[in-house]
């Protein structure tokens, strides 16, 4: 018993360690609110907006486009929803430090960037945009998944969340760090969404398996449930080594399901492929003594063998 109690103690503190680590690591970013600078313009003070945001200012454009954008009655309402919600930033500021302490630790060659909050055109496919040196955040994208605003399909609406912000972030910030699939097999793609999704695990740890990916609790539990299954389903079929694109739109791309062309697909998520491939990264990690950077650069195929990825058999 005292063991066990001292084994529980040691992981817990081995844990408290790297957040201490963490927490240590100076981090503080400037958050620039630009849709309150470009919605409180006026024809006399338009000119000091745009000098100091030029980069969300097209030369194209002349200053007749603008300011019918800030006055047109649409624009202004959405805007004050947004205004509703994140009048004040002071929390999700806090947040983004915490996560640029963890990118810090781990990756500490990392430019802090500069942080713009905007409202955009409710592109949901871009969402967060990350560069070197700024980090766009369109807030009209996280009212909450029931507003009025949002007519898009269900299965997106997850995604609207406040509490996606992050796992967005760190979205826009894995594209620079996780190298594309070197190969055109499902395997690769599989594994590249993967490794995606464990650089979730690692970047927000008070954050939920759900949350990471962007499931209800419901969506989670199936594939915790079906995990054994969707696996055999995909070797009988020897789908891992195919080069079928088809097979990205069927179990990795956002869907409202999975399409297995059985029974179960309404009831599955979509990106159960990612789900699957995000198992298997994490397989390998705890069965390879291996840094993070290292699996980073491991080709898909390696992580695989080396995984030792067997789900449990479904009872």
């Amino acid at each position: 018993m005292l063991m066990i109690l001292s084994l529980a103690f040691g992981g817990c503190d081995k844990k408290s360690k790297v957040e201490k680590a963490v927490e240590a690591i100076p981090v503080q970013l400037k958050v620039h609110r630009f849709e309150k600078a470009f919605f409180g313009a006026n024809a006399q003070t338009l000119l000091q907006v745009k000098q100091e945001y030029p980069f969300f200012f097209p030369p194209e454009n002349d200053d007749r486009v603008w300011l019918d954008k800030i006055q047109n009655p649409q624009w202004r309402e959405l805007y004050s929803e947004v205004e509703k919600r994140y009048g004040d930033f002071s929390a999700q500021t806090q947040q983004t430090e915490d996560l640029f302490k963890h990118i810090k630790y781990y990756f500490p060659k990392t430019k802090l960037p500069q942080v713009y909050t905007i409202i955009a055109e409710m592109d949901y496919q871009t969402k967060i945009v990350y560069t070197r040196d700024k980090l766009i955040i369109p807030l009209e994208l996280y009212l909450g998944r029931n507003h009025r605003f949002y007519e898009f399909p269900e299965y997106l609406k997850e995604g609207f969340e406040p509490r996606q912000m992050m796992p967005d972030v760190v979205t826009a910030f894995s594209r620079t760090q996780v190298p594309p699939p070197d190969n055109a097999t499902f395997i690769a793609q599989l594994i590249y969404e993967g490794k995606m999704l464990y650089l979730k695990d690692i970047l927000l740890p008070d954050y939920t398996d759900a949350e990471r990916i962007g499931y209800s609790a419901q969506q989670q539990k199936w594939c915790q449930e079906n995990e054994a299954y969707v696996w055999r389903y995909l070797i009988e079929r020897d789908m891992l080594y195919s080069t079928e694109q088809k097979l990205l739109s069927r179990f990795v791309n956002p869907a409202p399901f999975s399409k297995f062309y059985l029974e179960i697909d309404n009831e599955s998520p979509g990106r159960i492929g990612a789900w699957i491939g995000w198992q298997i990264v994490r397989s390998y990690m705890k069965s390879n003594d291996v840094s993070l950077q290292t699996m980073l650069v491991t080709d898909a195929k390696q992580i695989f063998e080396q995984s030792h990825y067997k789900p449990k058999k479904d009872e």
